[in-house]
């Protein structure tokens, strides 16, 4: 019995001696009377994809683009236009929920069956255009009006000129209605 009661005794010290390892709690970062310890870090809470993209809309403001003007009788793109439609082309990779419509116009002169094919041909090319430069095609739409929205109904050569365009209406994916 004494060697049982000797073998408990020594059990008993020893684990009464064994050191416990120290779990954290809530209230050990909490500053107490006696001592001024600072909270410890929180990690922050980690933003989903949706907060990113809106967070990035805002950054990058509403979208808009000069229109794209051409020469009578002509879809071919001036070089200053393409330094337009690179920096648009820019743009819309970076947003890939917003869709354009490319419409094309043309001025009064010729027939408006010609006319209507004349402003859609001015639409393909700039639609072209900015898909060569890496814009998803589902982004991209075109129609044309032909003469049927001029900007100016004067019958001048700098009318004639403001008319002979293409133009670009954004919207968003989310609020598409097709």
């Amino acid at each position: 019995m004494n060697r049982t009661l000797l073998s408990l005794l020594v059990v008993v010290s020893l684990t009464g001696c064994a050191s416990k390892q120290k779990t954290s709690s809530a209230t050990d970062t909490l500053p107490d009377a006696h001592n001024n310890r600072r909270p410890t870090a929180v990690a922050a809470t980690p933003r989903t994809s949706a907060e990113d993209e809106e967070e990035a809309r805002r950054r990058m403001g509403p979208l808009s683009a000069d229109p794209v003007y051409f020469e009578l009788d002509s879809a071919t793109l001036k070089p200053e236009s393409r330094e337009m439609l690179n920096a648009l082309a820019t743009a819309l990779r970076e947003r890939p929920a917003t869709r354009v419509t490319v419409s094309g116009h043309t001025c009064e002169l010729g027939t408006v069956e010609y006319n209507i094919a004349l402003g859609q041909r001015r639409a393909a090319v700039v639609r072209d255009y900015l898909r060569n430069l890496g814009v998803a095609s589902t982004q991209l739409s075109i129609i044309s009006y032909g003469e049927e929205r001029p900007l100016s109904e004067a019958h001048t050569d700098e009318a004639f000129r403001k008319n002979r365009r293409a133009e670009f209406t954004f919207s968003s994916a989310e609020h598409a209605t097709r």
